[in-house]
């Protein structure tokens, strides 16, 4: 398994730059986990919009869904550039109608369900949800390609279940908004301690910190993670790219 980092800021980009958006690869499928403002961009600087098997989105805060639209019209448009019909799926929850229903776009994008207590297969890859705790539903995922496991916290405050959700995972993508003197439940964020600390409970291989605020020093996140968990500690950034194969 692949992952790429294709946007990694918190709230909106900063200049060049994109909020989330990460690219996995297995097998030669191709799958997006959130497409938020300016990912279309920056995905293009890795795949075609045409080589994008599926999507998956965790919210619809729009740092997370802001580029379905473009994608959107990047797929039709594509589609009559080259004369192919291909129906690019979105899965996404239900809990938000009027944002699901936009999933769906002519014959270009088709949204789907997916339900938090059901496994999840898209291609080579098995997704299981965790509810997380955030000021709308939201859900952290755990994605496998059966070789290796990667956690996407998506956006969540601190909690314990968390821990075996994430146990043992080869990378653990981690929200990190605030600095460790910072206190985020109320934002439905973490800060770099509590990450650091999930990473040690739950005994991640590697940790990834994203999210990332526009503010302070992004090398503090690591340190202050790094006095919780040992283990290698990367800050997301465009073009970032994990592999299981490391």
């Amino acid at each position: 398994m692949e992952v790429t980092v294709i946007g990694y800021w918190g709230g909106f980009p900063n200049a060049g730059g994109a909020t989330s958006g990460y690219l996995f690869e297995s097998n030669g499928f191709r799958l997006l986990i959130d497409c938020g403002s300016a990912v279309l961009s920056k995905l293009q600087q890795t795949i075609s919009i045409d080589q994008l098997d599926a999507v998956v989105l965790s919210h619809y805060h729009h740092d997370h869904v802001a580029d379905i639209g473009p994608l959107q019209y990047g797929c039709y448009v594509t589609g009559l550039i080259h004369n192919r019909k291909k129906t690019l799926p979105i899965y996404g929850h239900d809990l938000d109608q009027a944002a699901y229903r936009k999933l769906t776009y002519k014959n270009a994008t088709i949204g789907i369900v997916y339900k938090e207590t059901e496994v999840l297969e898209v291609g080579p890859f098995s997704i299981t949800f965790l509810r997380t705790t955030h000021p709308v539903p939201c859900f952290a995922m755990k994605i496998t390609d059966h070789v290796s496991t990667v956690i996407y916290t998506a956006d969540t405050s601190y909690q314990d279940n968390f821990i075996p959700f994430s146990s043992n995972a080869d990378l653990l993508i981690s929200e990190c908004s605030l600095y460790s003197h910072q206190d985020g439940k109320s934002a439905g964020h973490m800060n770099s301690a509590e990450v650091g600390q999930l990473a040690h409970k739950a005994k991640a291989k590697q940790l990834l910190l994203t999210h990332l605020p526009h503010f302070g020093n992004h090398a503090d996140l690591v340190a202050q993670a790094n006095e919780q968990y040992k283990g290698k500690i990367s800050l997301a950034s465009t073009g970032f790219v994990w592999s299981s194969e490391e």
